[in-house]
């Protein structure tokens, strides 16, 4: 069993959101939700509700098809940032110059399988 979880433009750098997502790919779920509500960098708050909404859409996903749910099986088999788009602003500066400051936002996506899932999957491989 697979589940998906996004969040699309959000306001951090592509850059210091994957330092966070780095930090928890391949861990379990709840592991990855420790590690996260403890980790001091910005981006790691919007990562622990994306983690948190994986696990909620797993949860969904096995009640449709009427499988068994535990928490504690779930993995994050992938975790990837990819950069949205990029806000662009001016300041003043000196002599009646501009300079641009760039805004930048991410779109996270993040998949959460069961464990017996990657292991069959690495037993075919």
């Amino acid at each position: 069993m697979e589940a998906k979880a996004k969040v699309r433009y959000l306001r951090v750098t592509p850059q210091k959101a994957r330092r966070v997502v780095d930090l928890i790919r391949g861990q379990q779920a709840t592991e990855a939700l420790a590690v996260l509500k403890f980790a001091e960098q910005a981006a790691s708050e919007p990562v622990y509700k994306l983690v948190a909404s994986g696990i909620a859409n797993a949860r969904v996903q096995a009640d449709r098809f009427g499988e068994a749910f535990n928490e504690d099986d779930l993995v994050i088999s992938e975790a990837y940032v990819d950069e949205g788009p990029t806000m662009k602003r001016f300041r003043p500066r000196a002599q009646g110059r501009a300079y641009r400051i760039n805004k930048r936002t991410s779109h996270i996506t993040l998949v959460l399988s069961s464990e017996e899932a990657g292991a069959s999957r690495k037993e075919n491989a």
